[in-house]
């Protein structure tokens, strides 16, 4: 229990989850973007 009040309390490590949050949604935003545009463009054909 030490060792996850420590992490809660250290500002690297939310940094750290922070970036790694922006990075997954951006991830998955381009993921959407792609897959939804890739559909719409078979869908003319």
């Amino acid at each position: 229990m030490n060792l996850l009040s420590m992490l809660a309390n250290d500002p690297v490590v939310m940094f750290s989850f922070g970036g790694l949050a922006i990075l997954l949604a951006i991830s998955a935003y381009y993921v959407y973007y792609f897959l939804t545009h890739i559909q719409d463009d078979s869908k003319d054909h």
